[in-house]
């Protein structure tokens, strides 16, 4: 709002008064604050209050199957349901023996662990393509917990496992807090269940607590490198069943190394017998692999080749005798059926909730991730909190049966949407091709050799590890993302898994914050007639305004960077206000020893002319190499997405230090939030921040900003009337 004494005129405007006044809008009066009973009041009428409309409403958002099943398209679903669940369930019984052996476990819990992953998930789950069941990340984070568990206990890690067996809990006299009396095989499902349970509770948990956004702050680059650095100690860990050695798992940090290290030591040990079997199995694999992949545009269904490798395998061995003649490690006896429900050991939660609580946040992200994908690429949405329930129960609910944990898994995902999956409806057949192996195949596996089990491990991990050969990629695309990989995955591969995820996390968080610190603030220029302003560094043929400096910050200012912001304010506007008081004050006290022998009256005259040459300084102080001055600052704070007390702190600063100097501040292009917090930060001298434009501290656009500072004209009595 321009007034005759601002320096221009109604008659100066030529009759286009309104075009040089300041956008003035009235802020929204909000209501006052409720009083916190009837806040309290009013949520518990919301939330506990029951109508059978609200109540139908919340069994059939925690229950999806009841809402989508209903609507079932038999005629146009059902073929591809069919088709896609029998071709993941007959993929799912190698990968499952395979992957028990990944987490320390005998071949039947695998089988157990997909047949109720994909029973549950088809009831609770809210994505319609994505596979739930085994995934060898989280297989080697139980694997790790049990063997960890096992050494504990006393257990040795090179015996044999051996049947299942009855336990029961008494004092301890050693390490561990309970001394189970069963074998090993036995202690380990009880640790392998006890980890699947936690981590179960603690989904339910992030559910109930509506916790599903966390999963934003795991990135893709973050996940990827995880999973990448995971799949070289996955792979690290399988060599020792691929040349048939018998060597404990190395427990703690740098596992990768002495995984190594003991397999150098042992290379002389090698069962030729596996070695060779290991070896013919990837000369069939890895090529049949490549052959699903070139083709699977023109292939209905992938070609099953890890199926036909196990039956092959299996009766080669039976017939070959390669357990009893050569001493190759079998899978053993894989009973049927299912074994009554057993509780977890509560004795041993202590122990493994903090590996818990990591295995829950990895399997729930990558459930999400994966499920939101689908759904987007499918049309649909998914709820992020229902998945956590999802995943939460599919945890929960089988480790009562000796399971251990799952997850969404790409591999079979991507296999059940190319074979024309369109509800889960398809899990539940995959479930019936499990429930058949397990109560009547399961026992015909007893000679498979787990070194065909490591092949295929090994051979399913080529995605993953072919991420390597995306790194140059990667950095010319985005170099912070790339170091976030390589840094997680680093630290996942060489150092030790769980970790890797923490720093993959903390690395996260320091690069987002890093970037809010390097931003530096920018000159803005007009850009011709137009009233739009860019960087001066960035666009040629940018015109200054007389007078009038204009800036721009692209970041929140806030703690962590409010120190900064100002250092780069004084280094673009070319005139730090701190120095040049200090400066001033030094030249006064100078000059007052100076004079201190004279006259009164000559002093008086002197003190009065270097007054005035200090004042006037201030305008030539911007650029000491050009002769351009201002007396005005307009910063733009449109990037500016938020502030705290120490941003409005340093706001309040800038605009006391350069007033005193005799240099106008203003904003301009706050959004509301920071204009609420302006106002309660006490940035206007008067407590009051008003309508925006009015307070002539703030204004809308940069133009209203300009305008009015060119009004004012500079400090030392030279106004520039220019509007």
């Amino acid at each position: 709002m321009l007034h005759a004494d601002d320096g221009c005129t109604a008659a100066e405007d030529g009759g286009e008064t309104d075009q040089h006044q300041p956008l003035i809008l009235e802020r929204v009066k909000k209501e006052a604050d409720k009083n916190w009973k009837t806040v309290v009041s009013d949520r518990l009428k919301k939330h506990c209050t029951c109508t059978a409309q609200k109540a139908k409403s919340k069994i059939l958002g925690f229950v999806p199957i009841l809402s989508w099943l209903p609507r079932y398209q038999c005629r146009d679903w059902i073929l591809g349901d069919a088709m896609s669940g029998l071709i993941v369930g007959i993929l799912l019984v190698p990968q499952s023996i395979a992957y028990s052996l990944l987490a320390g476990q005998d071949p039947i819990y695998g089988l157990y662990t997909s047949f109720f992953a994909s029973i549950i998930y088809a009831i609770l789950g809210s994505s319609r393509h994505i596979s739930v069941g085994i995934f060898g990340v989280l297989c080697l984070l139980v694997g790790q917990v049990v063997d960890r568990e096992l050494a504990v206990a006393g257990y040795l890690a090179e015996r044999s496992s051996v049947g299942i067996g009855n336990f029961s809990e008494m004092s301890d006299q050693g390490n561990s807090s309970v001394e189970i009396q069963c074998d090993k095989s036995c202690y380990a499902i009880t640790v392998g269940a006890t980890v699947t349970f936690t981590a179960g509770v603690y989904q339910v948990l992030m559910g109930l607590l509506q916790v599903g956004f966390v999963s934003v702050y795991l990135s893709d680059s973050l996940l990827s490198g995880f999973a990448t650095g995971a799949s070289l100690t996955i792979l690290t860990s399988q060599v020792k069943y691929l040349l048939g050695l018998k060597i404990p798992r190395p427990q703690g940090w740098f596992t990768l190394f002495k995984t190594w290290y003991s397999l150098f030591n042992n290379i002389g040990k090698t069962n030729i017998c596996d070695l060779v079997t290991s070896l013919v199995c990837l000369a069939v694999l890895i090529p049949a692999k490549e052959i699903n992949n070139r083709f699977k545009a023109k292939l209905k269904a992938p070609i099953p080749f890890e199926l036909f490798v196990v039956i092959i395998a299996t009766v080669a061995s039976h017939f070959g005798r390669f357990n009893t003649e050569y001493g190759s490690g079998v899978a053993g006896d894989i009973p049927t059926g299912f074994l009554p429900p057993q509780l977890p050991s509560w004795s041993l939660i202590p122990n493994v909730a903090v590996d818990a609580f990591s295995i829950a946040i990895v399997g729930f992200a990558i459930t999400v991730s994966l499920s939101e994908m689908f759904a987007k690429k499918h049309g649909y949405t998914v709820d992020a909190n229902q998945e956590m329930y999802a995943i939460g129960f599919c945890n929960i609910l089988p480790s009562f049966f000796r399971c251990f944990t799952t997850s969404a898994a790409l591999t079979k995902t991507l296999v059940k949407e190319s074979t024309g999956c369109q509800t889960q409806v398809s899990g539940l057949v995959s479930g019936l091709v499990l429930l058949l192996v397990l109560l009547v195949i399961a026992p015909l596996f007893y000679s498979l050799q787990k070194c065909v089990l490591a092949v295929i491990i090994v051979v399913n991990l080529r995605g993953a590890l072919q991420k390597f050969a995306d790194i140059p990629k990667m950095w010319r695309s985005n170099r912070v993302d790339a170091s976030i990989w390589l840094i997680t995955m680093a630290t996942s591969a060489l150092v030790n898994t769980e970790l890797g995820l923490l720093v993959g996390v903390l690395v996260s968080a320091y690069c987002v914050l890093g970037r809010t610190q390097r931003v530096q603030v920018v000159e803005l220029g007009r850009a011709g007639d137009r009233e739009h302003y860019e960087d001066l560094s960035s666009y040629h043929g940018l015109q200054r305004h007389p007078g009038v400096a204009v800036f721009k910050y692209q970041a929140p200012i806030y703690y962590a960077n409010q120190s900064l912001f100002k250092k780069s304010l004084y280094k673009s506007v070319g005139l730090n206000p701190v120095k040049e008081k200090a400066r001033r004050i030094k030249f006064k006290k100078k000059q007052q020893q100076e004079a201190a022998g004279k006259s009164e009256e000559k002093e008086d005259a002197s003190r009065e002319n270097d007054v005035e040459a200090a004042a006037a300084s201030v305008t030539l102080m911007h650029d000491k190499t050009s002769s351009r001055s201002f007396h005005s600052l307009v910063m733009d704070c449109g990037a500016v997405l938020f502030l705290d007390t120490a941003g409005v702190n340093a706001l309040k600063e800038i605009h006391k230090d350069y007033g005193e100097l005799g240099v106008k501040v203003f904003l301009a292009r706050c959004n509301p939030s920071v204009l609420d917090t302006l106002e309660r930060g006490g940035y206007y001298p008067d407590g009051k921040g008003g309508n925006v434009g009015e307070n002539k501290m703030v204004f809308f656009t940069i133009p209203d900003a300009v305008r009015y500072a060119q009004s004012l004209g500079a400090p030392n009595g030279n106004p520039d009337s220019r509007c």
